[in-house]
């Protein structure tokens, strides 16, 4: 494999995630649908890996191989605004993934809490936010 990223991954950001998929081209569809608004970028792949890149350098890699599914991961990708986490939701419905809470505001994580939530393919939560902090 080779380790294209432009620079280290900050220290205490996560580098790199992988995730088993059930039916990697599902998964690849998912993820690339909803890449343009949670900041990933594809990456050439390999025989059973799907992989895509963010702007950080870190990394997210769907699997396939002879290991169960990863189960139960929730994973939110920063956006810069609420206009990118009402696309990113819209993106994914459009493209018939399951919605899992629409674009809004949630205080009860802090006030200006603005994200979405959709299940991949294997059931994770993926969710853009924005903090709408200054």
């Amino acid at each position: 494999m080779v380790d294209d990223a432009p620079d280290p991954v900050p220290a205490g950001a996560i580098d790199h995630l992988s995730l088993r998929a059930r039916d990697l081209e599902a998964s690849r569809r998912f993820y690339e649908t909803i890449a343009p608004h949670a900041g990933l970028r594809p990456l050439p792949g390999e025989p059973g890996r799907v992989r895509f890149a963010g702007a950080g350098g870190h990394r997210l890699t769907l699997v396939a191989d002879d290991r169960p599914p990863t189960e139960h991961v929730h994973i939110a990708f920063g956006a810069g605004d609420d206009a990118t986490v009402r696309a990113f939701h819209a993106a994914a419905l459009e493209a018939g993934h399951q919605d899992n809470g629409g674009p809004g505001e949630r205080a009860v994580y802090h006030p200006g809490y603005y994200g979405a939530f959709v299940l991949d393919p294997d059931g994770h939560n993926i969710e853009v936010v924005n903090h709408n902090r200054p």
